[in-house]
């Protein structure tokens, strides 16, 4: 297994102007898995049909959805975890505050320790 990447040139962060530009790594993404290929992988390892699968993949986004819309941590066990965040403007007091200030919700996903593990692991490999 390989990440490949490539090096881009970029200002440095906060400083007007952009200071002195420095050169970072980025992932050059190699393709992507859409939901056929999952269930077609998962089907590998499973004693259960593509129809099945897809369903469960199915339900999970709507429960997904329902428990982030109440602001529930969804806990993937070694998958990670889902939760909801907000932004919003401030106020000089407690008091003052309302939800007229809050800008919006966000979903953030901390994975699981196996699935970090494997980053910890994987070779870099530069691209063409």
């Amino acid at each position: 297994m390989s990440i490949k990447y490539k090096v881009v040139e970029k200002a440095e962060p906060g400083v007007v102007g952009g200071g002195a530009k420095k050169w970072y790594a980025t992932v050059v993404n190699d393709g992507e898995l859409a939901i056929d290929d999952l269930v077609n992988q998962i089907e590998k390892f499973s004693a259960l049909s593509e129809a099945d699968i897809r369903g469960v993949i199915i339900a999970l986004e709507n429960v997904i959805q329902e428990g982030l819309s109440n602001g529930k941590i969804i806990r993937l066990d070694k998958l990670g975890s889902f939760y909801p965040s907000l932004s919003s403007a401030s106020s000089l007091t407690q008091e003052d505050f309302t939800s007229s200030l809050i800008k919006g919700a966000k979903v953030n996903y901390r994975p699981g320790k196996r699935i970090n593990d494997v980053l910890k692991t994987v070779i870099f490999k530069k691209a063409n």
